[in-house]
């Protein structure tokens, strides 16, 4: 089968079934340009799921799919701290396993609005280094 590349093709439809058929696979990858096969490690507070498959390449065997309100308007900052430390491979423990100790002064996890509508733009008080033409009024 292999001489042939025939069990390729088998791991191809053993993908599509477990991403949930041809037309959820298609979904998934023009959301994600990817389409994986791996076991759910766990859930964010978010929503965002987490997978992980050992037969992948170290460094690209640890996944995230962003929950499906944010459709492509995803960003690595909707990763809550703990789990950041287990997909940058800080821990080998995910926090479904051993959680983060909260702590009272911690602040709760935001997304970085950096570049976004939503982000505070100050207004500049410097004046501008060059003054934009205006054209002389024709006279009467």
């Amino acid at each position: 089968m292999s001489f042939l590349g025939l069990d390729k093709v088998g791991k191809l439809f053993t993908i599509i079934r477990a991403n949930g058929g041809v037309l959820k696979s298609l979904r998934k990858l023009y959301i994600y340009d990817d389409l994986k096969l791996g076991t759910l490690v766990g859930t964010d507070k978010y929503g965002n799921k987490y997978f992980e498959n050992n037969e992948y390449f170290y460094g690209r065997n640890r996944w995230v799919e962003y929950n499906e309100k944010v459709g492509i308007d995803y960003d690595g900052s909707m990763i809550p701290a703990e789990w950041y430390g287990w997909m940058h491979y800080k821990t080998d423990m995910p926090p479904t396993k051993s959680p983060p100790v909260a702590y009272k002064w911690l602040e709760p996890h935001r997304e970085n609005l950096s570049g976004t509508p939503e982000q505070y733009v100050p207004y500049t008080t410097t004046p501008p280094k060059i003054q934009s033409w205006v054209p002389p009024k024709p006279k009467k």
